[in-house]
């Protein structure tokens, strides 16, 4: 094994090394997108990469999430193909801030990564990099293909924008 490299097949608790599904960076090493993780090695990347909260956007907590207690999981409910409100938004961005105010590292998930994930994580880029919410969302679609799936989603990112201008 060469030095600085780690295989992706060295063995975590007796399960291999992956990435959750899904997974990509949108701000290296402060906020990352994927879709419900289900290993406990899942969990593991998660906090090998920094990451130490996990907020889930799904109905229900993800299986084995109580695998990896080093990470702290944050749930806020959105039923599957439907935006968040305001206030779930503003819980979001509470949560990222605050983690990466302490150099710590946030992953947000849904059922597949897509929706209510690629809306999250575009309302973060219309507050942190100060764009508008077609900006926002245009940027996150090149990241995270096939995210912000409804126009309520859409129209959600563009109020946010307009909200907070």
């Amino acid at each position: 094994m060469t030095q600085g490299f780690r295989s992706s097949s060295v063995p975590i608790a007796g399960m291999p090394y992956s990435p959750p599904p899904n997974f990509s960076w949108v701000e290296p090493s402060k906020l990352a997108g994927l879709a419900m993780p289900r290993m406990p090695a899942h969990y593991q990347y998660l906090l090998d990469n920094g990451i130490n909260h996990l907020v889930c956007l799904c109905e229900r907590k993800p299986p084995n999430h109580d695998t990896c207690p080093a990470l702290t999981l944050h749930h806020i409910k959105i039923h599957d193909f439907c935006a968040p409100t305001f206030d779930q938004i503003h819980r979001f961005l509470t949560i990222v801030e605050e983690a990466n105010a302490k150099g710590e590292g946030v992953a947000v998930h849904c059922m597949h990564g897509h929706g209510r994930t690629g809306t999250m994580l575009a309302c973060y880029l219309v507050k942190m990099r100060k764009i508008s919410g077609i900006d926002a969302i245009n940027e996150i679609r090149r990241i995270r293909s096939g995210s912000i799936e409804t126009s309520e989603q859409e129209k959600t990112v563009v109020q946010f924008y307009q909200q907070i201008k």
